[in-house]
This record gives structure tokens, C-alpha cells and sequence, in this order.
């Protein structure tokens, strides 16, 4: 049994008979009847009567008439279906990214992207940077917005930076950029290791030989920016956190005067297909970053980090 004959058995049974039926399957009346015939025998079931010249549906054929329509509905919804997959009309989307990313950069972003591609799904997974390259691994979303991982294929976003979170009233908050050996001695916020911008961090005290005298370790960068606030030490955060409007200074950790931090990219693995609309979705995530991105005003202040170099093709 195969759809083809599905077809001529429906076709068939809507026009009365073989002649009717001729032009609408553009099939010779003995190869239709071959179909019928092959159809009959696969279910095992006598579809028509054969009446003098007259085709008419047994009991059996007319039960089993309107699930083949359903069947050939639902095999034309398919088509449809893959057509619009193929153009990027549809599909669904599994993005991960850290919760700082999904506020700062994806929640501006995919107001307009959603106007743009309303047939597109897009899922959000939430995760710390260093999990997500293994969610992307194993293939739990389509693409992850992290930092280069040499084990994917990626497009460059923007730099993401250590920042440095100070109450209005603490000495060092007059400074736009702040060296990380001034923060020796300084009781520090820090978020937990899962996080990208403590690796960073971390590394950074290693090689100035310096070690952090850390009050706190938190999950939450909301968190640390409050405590912040009020006093009780440096929080140390990345760029893409929002920060707010009254009550704080930040300023941009360097080392030896480049900014600790690494390019944000949007990685795919390779070894998997990338959907047309994946493909549609970096390209305009691209475009919406070049434009604006979080932090930008204080990375700007010193050299960036290293751009990786994009894969031609």
C-alpha cells in the first residue's frame, strides 16, 4: 500500500468510476485498475463491485474512504509543511543562553524577529556559559550563544567584559576603568565558577598574583550588584548584566590595559543540519548587535579582547 493508490482508490470513489476518474489521476484505465487491484490485495479487502462497466464502493470501501482522505490530507499537510521548513516560514528553535544574555540581548531582539518570522518557534533554554557548550554538544538546543568553543561552528556577536560594581560612595567609583591589581585587598562579589566571567576573573588574579579576598559567591548577579550597592564590597559581573539606573558605578576590569573578557558568539554544532530559519536567525541576531550591544559604552574604553576568527564558509 502506498499513497499513489490511496490517491486513485479516493479519486475513483469520488468520480462514480474508471472513465470519470481518467483525467483527474492522468493515468490509463488499465493502470488504475492495476493500483486497485494491488491496493485490494495488500488489505485484503474488496474495495468495489464491478457492476457491468459500473465501479461502486463496497461496505468496506466506504468505511475505509474516509480515512484514506484523512491520510492523503494529512500526507499534503506534510508537503506543505516541509515546504515552509525549506523556505525558514516555520519551524522550531532551541536557543541557549545565560539568563544575562536572555535579558540584555534576546528579550529586545526577539520582539522584532518574532514580527518579522511569526511561523517560527523560538525556545529559550536557560544555562550558565560553561553548560551550555555541552547542551549544544548533545544536541539539546540548536545553537547556544557562548563564547568561541574551537568544537563549533559560529558568527562573532560582541566582546562580553568583567565589570567591576561599586556603590556611589566608594573610593574607586570615580573611575570609568579599573586595573584588576586595585582591587587587592578589596572584599569582592563573585559569581559561582559555572560562570564565564569568573573563569576570566580567576585566570586574571593568577597571572597578577593576586588572591581575591571573596565575601560572597552567588548564582546571581542581581544579587551581588545589590550588596554592591549598599556597600558591602566589588561585585564583579559581565557586561551583558543589566544594571540599574541609580545607586551603582561600574567600571571596566583590564589587565595590562586590554579588557578581560571574550567575543559572544552565536556557535552551532557542525556535525548537525541547520535549519533555513536557524540560518535567518543568526544572520538578523548578527545585524541587531552591530548596531548596539550591552556594555558598550565602557568596553569601548580600552581594547577589546582578541576577535576569534570567524570559519570562511
Amino acid at each position: 500500500m502506498n499513497l499513489r493508490q490511496l490517491r486513485t482508490f479516493v479519486v475513483i470513489a469520488e468520480a462514480g468510476g474508471l472513465a470519470r476518474a481518467e483525467a483527474r489521476l492522468h493515468l490509463s484505465q488499465p493502470a488504475a485498475c492495476r493500483q486497485i487491484q494491488a491496493l485490494e490485495a495488500d488489505l485484503g479487502l474488496p474495495l468495489f463491485d464491478r457492476i457491468g462497466r459500473r465501479m461502486q464502493l463496497t461496505s468496506e470501501g466506504e468505511d475505509l474512504l474516509r480515512l484514506s482522505r484523512r491520510l492523503l490530507q494529512d500526507a499534503d499537510s506534510i508537503g506543505e509543511r516541509a515546504r515552509a521548513l525549506r523556505d525558514g516560514q516555520t519551524g522550531i528553535l532551541r536557543v541557549g543562553a545565560t539568563p544575562q544574555t536572555i535579558e540584555s540581548t534576546l528579550a529586545v531582539f526577539l520582539r522584532a524577529y518574532r514580527r518579522h518570522h511569526p511561523g517560527v518557534e523560538v525556545h529559550l533554554v536557560e544555562e550558565g556559559t560553561v553548560r551550555l557548550s555541552d547542551r549544544l554538544s548533545r544536541g539539546d538546543v540548536h545553537l547556544a550563544l557562548i563564547t568561541h568553543d574551537e568544537r563549533f561552528r559560529y558568527r562573532t556577536i560582541y566582546p562580553v567584559c568583567a565589570l567591576a560594581v561599586l556603590s556611589e560612595d566608594h573610593p574607586l567609583s570615580r573611575h570609568r576603568v579599573l586595573d584588576i591589581a586595585e582591587l587587592a585587598g578589596e572584599p569582592l562579589l563573585l559569581l559561582h565558577p559555572g560562570f564565564g566571567t569568573r573563569v576570566w576573573f580567576d585566570a586574571a588574579c593568577q597571572v597578577a598574583h593576586i588572591h581575591p579576598r571573596v565575601l560572597l559567591e552567588s548564582a546571581a548577579p542581581h544579587t551581588i550588584i545589590a550588596l554592591a550597592r549598599q556597600g558591602h564590597g566589588v561585585a564583579v559581573i559581565p557586561s551583558t548584566a543589566l544594571l540599574p539606573r541609580e545607586g551603582v558605578r561600574a567600571a571596566l576590569l583590564v589587565q595590562r590595559g586590554a579588557a578581560i573578557g571574550r567575543w559572544l558568539t552565536t556557535s552551532w554544532d557542525p556535525q548537525r543540519s541547520l535549519a533555513r530559519y536557524a540560518e535567518q536567525f543568526i544572520e538578523e541576531l548578527v545585524a541587531h548587535t552591530r548596531r548596539d550591544y550591552p556594555g558598550r559604552g565602557l568596553i569601548r574604553r580600552a581594547p577589546p579582547p582578541s576577535r576569534p576568527n570567524e570559519p570562511a564558509g
